[in-house]
């Protein structure tokens, strides 16, 4: 168990990776920071309904929200405590969370870093579920489908993934519906965790004054004797090109129209490191195009279409992508039909040279910031060893981009007919017209 160090002359930075006797691959990332971040995660996370191991013929299908229910009936302890509790009492600040790949379980704190990080893997290793204790569940886990279905932020991207896609899990909720989370047993929460939550499909990142050698040790002590892993193997998600309807449009309790327009990116590099340098160059041309510096964003808030409440980004995994800007308009329609304008204008003109280096040069400072904490660091870290890369690989991908990239990407990704647009009204609002 020799840890491989890497290292980043441009950022100064270093960072060790090892994978553990039992299959777990541990990343610790030293950092001289009065608090110290660790996150423990299962490559397991709401898009994986269909699954199947390698000596099983067949798929098993799940309801939805399971792996988010597991998430929560984890930190149950068989003498009735929970794990927040336990940390707590060592001074530490835990959660958790769900997304569509990933379960991760985390805990930050400024002393007693070793019980705290003891903790993390024994609970996380230690499921304890009763048929009794997961009903109980269903109430509380059901009082945040709601929660959320009665967000209009949530509500609104919501509607734009079922408009963009057709048959794609990510067009449901990561929490489930009522109805899927009632049909959730004790049982089935036992299957899913021991199909996915075996050491070989999870992994530990630290960022912190810690080294590699201390790490082990906590995690030799805690983690149980290895046993044969088994291969997981999803069921392929079949998904269209086109969208499932260009507009979403509901009525909810709002004081201005909110909106998320969106296009869908169909081209999905199965290489880990092909997926990461077209984030590099999507998110750069995301940058020169429609962040709040851009012609397109200071255009429309000048004539009052968009106000200061405004995003955009790419976002992805390896079976979905899509480019979205979202944030409030009284004119939504009005919106969509300006970008889908801007897009063809710079078609026809080119990506000018300046605004391409200044966005370029800004991403890059960004990336260099985001090592001044150790959140940041361990839940970048996270994500690009899920993905199997090296985290310092992406300053240089940003570096990399040029204009061509970006230009060839603007003209292959942003179709009209690969586009949905989903707005909140105002309830007030309901029939008017723009």
């Amino acid at each position: 168990m020799k840890p491989t160090l890497f290292e980043s002359a441009l950022l100064r930075e270093r960072y060790w990776s090892v994978t553990h006797q039992s299959g777990l691959r541990v990343f610790v990332f030293p950092k001289k920071m009065t608090s110290a971040y660790a996150v423990l995660a299962t490559a397991y996370g709401s898009l994986d309904v269909s699954f199947r191991t390698a000596d099983r013929a067949d798929f098993t299908t799940v309801p939805d929200g399971v792996a988010h229910y597991l998430e929560h009936k984890l930190f149950d302890n068989p003498d009735g405590t929970d794990a927040f509790t336990r940390f707590s009492a060592l001074g530490a600040d835990a959660n958790a969370y769900t997304d569509y790949t990933k379960t991760a379980y985390l805990f930050s704190t400024s002393s007693r870093f070793d019980e705290s990080l003891a903790e993390l893997l024994r609970f996380v290793t230690s499921p304890y579920f009763t048929p009794a204790t997961v009903a109980k569940e269903q109430g509380i886990i059901a009082e945040e489908i709601r929660m959320y279905r009665d967000n209009p932020s949530d509500r609104c991207l919501q509607n734009l993934l079922e408009g963009l896609y057709q048959t794609h899990p990510v067009r449901r909720s990561i929490c489930g519906s009522e109805q899927s989370i009632a049909r959730i047993t004790a049982d089935l929460l036992y299957e899913c965790y021991n199909t996915f939550y075996q050491p070989s499909n999870m992994i530990l990142c630290v960022c912190g004054d810690v080294s590699p050698e201390r790490v082990l040790e906590t995690v030799d002590r805690v983690l149980p004797a290895p046993s044969a892993p088994r291969t997981v193997i999803r069921a392929p998600i079949c998904e269209p090109d086109d969208v499932a309807a260009a507009y979403k449009e509901e009525t909810m309790p709002v004081a201005k129209p909110l909106f998320y327009l969106a296009t869908k990116d169909t081209v999905i590099p199965a290489d880990a490191h092909e997926r990461l340098r077209r984030d590099a160059a999507m998110t750069v041309l995301s940058e020169v195009l429609f962040s709040r510096s851009s012609p397109f964003f200071s255009r429309l808030f000048e004539e009052g279409l968009l106000t200061t409440s405004y995003s955009n980004g790419y976002s992805g995994t390896d079976s979905f992508a899509f480019h979205s800007v979202c944030g409030e308009s009284d004119n939504p329609l009005a919106v969509r039909d300006r970008l889908l304008a801007y897009v063809d204008e710079i078609r026809s003109r080119g990506i000018p040279e300046a605004d391409f280096l200044r966005a370029r040069r800004g991403l890059i400072a960004d990336q260099i910031r985001a090592y001044d904490s150790t959140e940041e660091i361990c839940t970048n870290l996270l994500s690009f060893a899920l993905e199997g890369v090296d985290l310092f690989s992406y300053p240089g991908l940003l570096s990399s981009v040029t204009v061509p990239d970006c230009e060839r990407l603007l003209n292959e990704v942003f179709r009209p007919d690969r586009t949905c647009l989903s707005v909140i009204r105002p309830t007030a609002a309901q029939g008017k017209t723009f």
